[in-house]
């Protein structure tokens, strides 16, 4: 019997730190048609990200807030106002553009004319000592620019998405993601150390399975947002025609397949969210057979392996506080792996078995038939308005929708609705409810009306 009820209560882990970060996707349109630039990272141990392809960016430095008087076309105010924070928005865009250079080798400034600077026309040798000291530091590129009267052109970046690192990852990055147009007369020349190759694909191309790149969750999926565009410039009309950008932030599951991201749109995210808030594993990006959950202090969910003719995992709860009274709902298909899974889960003693399904002689028989594993047992339905406390939980019968004689049932401490199989889309016209248990699928959040 899979199983992902802890035994003991465990410690949480201490939440890790979330580091500012800035991204700056780099786009060129060629004979092919848009591409976009992903360099490859070096190989080194304990990188989360070795070896990934990726877009040029890394973490605000803290001297970042420095080259404000040296960018053009855009001040702090105005960039607060586009990424929606307080103050420092400036920081982004400026890291942005420095990593970009400290990674890739192109550096988004303009000359005193408001011309990009052409960074080929300069010798190797001074072109590659100017690399060498923006990387040693924000100040280095600081004294470039004020060398050779160049300001950093912000004004050229489109802020496009942002993206949280989800919880339970090493290292988690909050970070802001821009577009902008390969500037002409510059050469892509990775840094030898954090990137070690650049190529220019197309973004099919780039996830595709053929191709072989490790890519990151998020590096995957710009990936696919871009290839839904023809052109660069069709990107970047899009990204500033866009008034809100939320932040997007996955979340860790385990599976069939290992852990991997869950990202918002997946019918698990909300659950996973639910059960593993800090990334520690306990989440599941899908069911299966025996599986046990528990969902709160009040809920613990068994999986069974069908329901019958509606082919799918079915679901049965388990509601009540750890060694007291219970309630199970939804205990059928009754198959003897699946009664062996109900015993062996039962949190306390079952005093009720519910229904959220309309009754037939069939199924009242089935439920009669607990009465051998839990003697005393009551198998009545409720009426509609009717509460059972179960320690210090409390469940509310109401109407179903499966029939005269089917219930749902409100879990008050946790506001908390177990529904039949025709209320997949259950609307909460109340606003009270905080989450939906549906007899197949995963926890989720109810649609407010």
């Amino acid at each position: 019997m899979n199983t992902t009820t802890p035994e003991t209560p465990q410690k949480p882990a201490a939440p890790r730190p979330v580091r500012a970060a800035a991204t700056l996707i780099v786009l060129r349109d060629e004979g092919r048609g848009l591409e976009v630039l992903m360099l490859r990272r070096a190989e080194k141990a304990n990188d989360q990200n070795s070896g990934a392809s990726v877009f040029p960016g890394g973490v605000i430095d803290a001297h970042d807030r420095s080259l404000h008087a040296q960018c053009s076309g855009l001040d702090d105010d105005a960039a607060s106002a586009r990424l929606a924070v307080p103050e420092g928005g400036l920081d982004y865009y400026a890291a942005a553009i420095r990593e970009c250079f400290e990674e890739a080798g192109l550096l988004f400034a303009t000359d005193p004319s408001g011309a990009l600077v052409k960074l080929d026309g300069l010798p190797s040798d001074r072109l590659a000592a100017m690399r060498d000291a923006a990387v040693q530091g924000t100040d280095a590129l600081l004294a470039l620019c004020a060398e050779h009267g160049w300001r950093l052109a912000v004004d050229r970046l489109t802020y496009f998405t942002h993206w949280l690192t989800p919880p339970g990852m090493p290292r988690r990055f909050d970070t802001r993601f821009f577009l902008a147009l390969m500037p002409a007369g510059q050469s892509v020349r990775p840094d030898g150390s954090e990137t070690v190759e650049h190529m220019w694909l197309k973004p099919a191309e780039a996830v595709d399975p053929a191709r072989g790149l490790k890519l990151m969750n998020v590096t995957r999926r710009i990936l696919e947002q871009l290839a839904q565009f023809v052109s660069a410039n069709e990107v970047i009309a899009h990204a500033r025609g866009l008034r809100h950008i939320p932040r997007v932030m996955p979340r860790l599951a385990n599976g069939p397949e290992g852990r991997r991201p869950v990202n918002m749109e997946e019918p698990a995210y909300d659950e996973v969210g639910l059960v593993d808030p800090d990334g520690e594993g306990h989440g599941r990006y899908a069911h299966e057979a025996g599986l046990v959950m528990r969902l709160s202090a009040r809920i613990v969910r068994v999986t069974a392996s069908d329901d019958g003719a509606q082919g799918k995992l079915a679901h049965s709860y388990f509601v009540g506080t750890s060694n007291g009274d219970c309630a199970l709902i939804d205990p059928l298909p009754l198959t003897p792996a699946h009664l062996a899974a109900l015993v062996a889960a039962a949190p306390g003693r079952v005093r009720h078995i519910l229904s959220t399904r309309a009754l037939t002689a069939e199924s009242t028989h089935a439920l009669a038939s607990l009465r051998a594993t839990w003697p005393d047992v009551s198998i009545s339905p409720p009426a509609p308005g009717e509460k059972l406390v179960l320690g210090e939980a409390t469940l509310q019968a109401c109407a179903g929708t499966d029939g005269a004689n089917s219930r749902q049932f409100l879990l008050i401490e946790d506001l908390t609705l177990f529904i039949g199989l025709a209320s997949a889309n259950t609307v909460d016209s109340t606003g009270l409810l905080q989450w939906i248990a549906p007899r197949h699928g995963f926890m989720r959040r109810p649609i407010a009306t």
